[in-house]
């Protein structure tokens, strides 16, 4: 799944919204050690939009859980 969800994001990367409704889904449908490595790879790739959506809520409660 952590795969797909990488391969859907890099798709829609063009258009911030839908970015953000892609990444919604992902901290719906991945788990802690997913959510681990899909943070490192959008900071390695996407680190503008990324920083965008870190703040919101949803975001920051799941990645303080980890670790």
């Amino acid at each position: 799944m952590l795969e797909h969800q990488m391969k859907i994001l890099t798709e829609v990367s063009f258009d911030k919204y839908l970015f953000r409704n892609e990444l919604i889904k992902s901290f719906k449908w991945l788990n802690n050690a997913e959510l681990l490595k899909l943070r490192n790879w959008l900071i390695q790739n996407f680190k503008q939009l990324y920083i965008e959506f870190m703040g919101e809520i949803p975001f920051q409660k799941r990645f303080n859980r980890i670790g």
